[in-house]
């Protein structure tokens, strides 16, 4: 099983059933009092970052750690984008230096959109794949 998930991909057996193999103690994605299953929840967070602020205070979830993980995530990763942008922008309005930005914004919104899709993919299965960085102080905030 991979670090840091909460169920076997192969066979499904959560790390709450396998506390013998070493795994620390976590619920597996069953479904909380509002409905949705764990891991549908952590996928949500990442659609926009108004799921992540509602499921930040909505009742059954932000007392879930794997929730609230993926939801601070999202959050620090839509505001690492946002300051991209605008340093990508000033940058961008510097003569000659500007023409770099026309080659180096389309790779940028690549790289963005992959890691996004690999975060709603490590989500859904489960897992809490953290980003450098972000992950770090989004982990502080899902255990506080």
């Amino acid at each position: 099983m991979a670090e840091g998930a909460i169920s076997c991909s192969s066979c499904g057996t959560s790390s709450a059933q396998n506390v013998g193999g070493g795994a620390a103690a976590v619920p597996a994605a069953a479904p909380s009092t509002g409905g949705l299953t764990d891991n549908v929840a952590g996928l949500l967070a990442y659609i926009t970052i108004i799921p992540s602020i509602i499921f930040l205070v909505m009742e059954p979830y932000n007392r879930n750690r794997f929730v609230r993980f993926h939801s601070f995530q999202n959050i620090f990763f839509c505001v690492a984008c946002i300051a991209l942008g605008i340093v990508m922008s000033i940058i961008g309005m510097i003569p000659m230096v500007g023409l770099i930005t026309l080659v180096i914004w389309p790779l940028i919104g690549l790289g963005l959109l992959v890691v996004w899709v690999i975060l709603l993919l490590k989500a859904y299965q489960g897992q809490m794949w953290k980003l450098p960085f972000i992950g770090d102080m989004a982990e502080k905030q899902a255990n506080a």
